[in-house]
């Protein structure tokens, strides 16, 4: 988590229905200057030599359990792990992109070396499509989760033990109405979310098999609750946002013991109100609710990017250096604002249907295409007028050149490839 948790002041009182909802907008919109970037780097993990083996805890604890104590890692990121065994490196909040990039790229390296030595490879993709799917983790908050999603299909648990994602942070900016603003960063945040799916989907397959999305990680997303993994609509963001979290079914409910499971269709709202044999819920309570909650952009104090794949080998700098730039450089913000004018009307959020036509199409939808070459032609721009270092920037073009340019994205490559075995195969049969 790269900004950290909010702090606990007040935890412990008993809530009304008004002070939740000024908890939610006042916490989860922290307003000052943009200046601060941090990210979080998912990773599957696979056995180096049968990446269809099953991974156990405890081989996942000898190889990172020395990393995950604080000051593990020498840039100053924490190492968590998800409930499928995955692997997160949550960066500090540095003052600056180069700083931020710099620190994670340090401790990914030390990171990778204890993985490798262990028998083991961190993969930069966005769906497992080959481990057996499984929770490595036993925690009461995962087996909650993990029962709470069983009711309405498999997707949750694919969601939680076989994705990985790049998640970008950065601040909610300032009261202002430019685009340095929390109003408009956070319109900008929503627009940019089906251009960063299309721009780097690198899941095609599932089972094997090409699933038919380029993002598959982002359609598994897409069959979750919506109360809280869609986006939230209307008005300022501050209310829509706490409306949207008092609303949203209570994912789990802490308590003594194993059993976390909450009561099957009552809101954090409807908790407030009639508590159904519970305890009555305290603000540590709403504190921890937040962090069930899962749309794309999701308001910690800061605006969390929780829609992009994640990317093989260093591919991650460039969709953070992106992201970046084109919310926190005014020229680029001006520029991405107005490319993507075509994925929602002035003041409104992309609907549904664009984030769902980004993960099946990427780039190759005529609308985002476009719209993607307009943004990385913006963030190429920004970056050339920033102190960052001549790699990161030549990272960013030859990604442009390659995918952006050209109406692709890494999940193309992924597919071109088995087309290509495919090919391979028939012709030695027909020989």
């Amino acid at each position: 988590m790269a900004y950290g948790e909010p702090d606990g002041s007040g935890g412990s009182g008993r809530l009304t229905e008004d002070a939740a909802e000024s908890r939610v907008a006042r916490r989860c919109f922290r307003t000052g200057p943009p200046r601060r970037v941090g990210v979080e780097l998912e990773w599957l993990v696979h056995d180096r030599d049968d990446p269809r083996r099953a991974l156990s805890a405890e081989r996942l604890t000898g190889a990172v359990a020395r990393l995950e104590a604080p000051g593990g890692l020498p840039g100053g990121s924490s190492l968590t792990r998800e409930p499928g065994g995955q692997l997160e490196l949550s960066s500090a909040p540095a003052d600056s992109l180069s700083e931020c990039l710099a620190s994670v790229a340090t401790d990914l390296d030390v990171l990778r070396q204890a993985v490798e030595t262990s028998g083991l490879r961190l993969v930069g993709r966005g769906v497992d499509d080959v481990r057996p799917l499984g929770r490595v983790l036993d925690h009461p908050r995962y087996r909650a989760m993990e029962s709470f999603f069983a009711r309405s299909g498999p997707w949750g648990r694919v969601m939680m033990c076989a994705t990985a994602s790049v998640q970008v942070s950065l601040d909610s900016g300032d009261g202002t109405g430019g685009t340095s603003g929390f109003r408009l960063r956070w319109e900008l945040a929503h627009r940019l979310g089906p251009v960063l799916v299309a721009a780097f989907a690198n899941s095609p397959f599932w089972r094997g098999r090409p699933s038919g999305w380029r993002s598959t990680r982002q359609a598994v997303w897409a069959r979750l609750d919506p109360g809280r993994t869609r986006t939230p609509r209307g008005g300022d963001p501050r209310t829509a946002w706490a409306r949207y979290a008092l609303d949203a079914e209570l994912m789990c409910l802490r308590r003594p013991g194993a059993d976390w499971a909450a009561p099957p269709g009552l809101s954090f709202r409807a908790w407030l109100r009639d508590p159904r044999g519970e305890r009555p819920p305290t603000a540590e309570d709403l504190d921890y609710h937040l962090s069930t909650l899962f749309p794309p952009v999701r308001p910690r104090g800061w605006l969390e990017l929780r829609m992009i794949d994640a990317q093989a080998g260093d591919g991650w700098i460039v969709p953070t250096a992106v992201a970046a730039v084109l919310l926190d450089d005014p020229l680029a913000a001006d520029a991405a604002l107005a490319a993507t004018e075509s994925l929602a009307p002035p003041g409104e959020l992309p609907a549904t249907a664009v984030w769902l036509r980004a993960a099946r199409l990427g780039p190759a939808a005529p609308e985002l295409g476009k719209a993607v070459r307009a943004c990385f032609a913006a963030a190429e721009a920004a970056l050339a007028r920033a102190r960052v270092p001549a790699g990161v920037r030549d990272a960013v073009a030859r990604f442009a050149e390659r995918y952006a340019d050209r109406g692709r994205c890494p999940a193309d490559d992924l597919l071109d490839t088995v087309c290509r075995s495919t090919a391979t195969a028939h012709r030695k049969e027909t020989q």
